[in-house]
């Protein structure tokens, strides 16, 4: 059986390139090392921010904004090292079924920033540069992974491939409109044209949702699935619905005027809350799954940087039920957002010291299939 792929992480070997023995160490080992979904960190603390905000937490909100910015900065350093010293590796990770994704990490990323930075920092100059960097970006990892996965020679099976982290780039896709549709609200930018580029990739994001959440949903209920298997990036599958939900109630809260958008506002309101609806059936199913891995099939409860794809998902559910609930008027669910804003501040703030615990996940650890 061929060997699968290893979650890489810093201070690992990689799982690209070269022999088996021991790779490079030190400031190297951390380069060579960093996971494609490093940039989940920036997701999680952006996303965190703003929930915290909405809770009336402003102090925490800006600490959490002005520690991502240099997190973020970080990151793009070690991962530009990373191009320059090892292509291979880079470029072999972008073309993996398993782990390629986790470059989406990198379009959101930047797109959360961008919007944490104009809500709680209300820097529009800089949010607009970070909007045209995540929408290079996702058209370069777009693209460039559908391409490479496609024209592949070799595939692997289903149940070797797919994982939450393929909604990445329904997460990424929703994060380009989403940031958007923010600035075109902050300030009139770009037009109502640049609002209709927002409500079209609106919709990609939606319809990638329904290709990829298909795909998912038959590996787990028709396919063998262990306690390795069952890993956090499956709370994307949720995460996905919440950003999508937060977009489509970003768009409806614009004040321009285009008739289009007008038009089509029950449509919208209707399919947002379509989104918002699903992503929380997924939340009891999902509780129940990391219940059974960790209590039942004891599987170790350890710090890995996929632990990022669960905080972000519960951070984003909590932004997205405060906007929806601006259009409802409805209290319950302006009481999950609060419940989960704190929810998500606990889950960051674990993930958070654990990460320095473990010195960062130092340790090479198979990547869950």
């Amino acid at each position: 059986m061929r060997r699968q792929a290893q979650l890489v992480t810093p201070g690992s070997s990689g799982n690209h390139g070269g022999n088996s023995g021991a790779g490079p160490s030190g400031w190297r080992g951390v380069v060579a090392g960093l996971p494609p979904q490093a940039f989940a960190l920036v997701m999680a603390t952006g996303i965190v921010a703003i929930a915290c905000d909405l809770v009336g937490k402003r102090g925490v909100a800006l600490t959490l904004t002005w520690l991502n910015l240099v997190t973020y900065g970080v990151i793009c350093l070690l991962l530009a090292l990373r191009l320059m010293l090892y292509p291979r590796r880079a470029l072999l990770d972008f073309a993996d079924h398993h782990v390629g994704p986790g470059y989406f990490t990198w379009v959101a990323g930047t797109a959360v920033l961008g919007g944490q930075v104009l809500l709680l920092l209300g820097d529009y100059g800089v949010a607009r540069v970070l909007w045209w960097v995540t929408a290079a970006l996702w058209l370069l990892v777009t693209y460039g992974f559908f391409a490479a996965v496609t024209l592949a020679r070799r595939k692997p099976r289903l149940d070797r491939a797919i994982s939450g982290a393929w909604l990445l780039a329904v997460v990424a896709t929703q994060a380009v409109a989403l940031l958007a549709a923010q600035l075109a609200n902050a300030r009139p930018w770009g037009g109502d044209e640049f609002v209709f580029v927002a409500l079209c990739l609106f919709l990609v994001g939606a319809v990638l949702y329904l290709l990829v959440i298909g795909l998912i949903f038959y590996r787990f209920t028709f396919l063998p699935l262990d306690a390795a298997q069952l890993a956090p990036p499956y709370w994307i599958n949720m995460g996905a619905l919440a950003i999508t939900t937060l977009t489509g109630a970003t768009l409806l809260a614009h004040q321009g005027d285009a008739a289009y958008l007008s038009a089509l506002t029950p449509f919208l309101l209707g399919f947002t809350l379509l989104f918002w609806a699903f992503g929380s059936w997924w939340v009891p199913l999902l509780l129940v799954f990391g219940s059974w891995r960790h209590l039942v099939a004891r599987y170790p409860l350890r710090y890995e940087t996929e632990y990022w794809g669960l905080v972000f998902p519960l951070g984003m559910y909590s932004v997205a039920s405060h906007h929806l609930a601006e259009h409802l008027g409805v209290g319950l669910v302006a009481w999950l957002a609060g419940l989960f804003a704190w929810l998500a501040a606990a889950a960051w703030t674990i993930t958070y010291l654990a990460m320095w615990a473990s010195g960062f996940g130092a340790r090479s650890r198979r990547m869950p299939r």
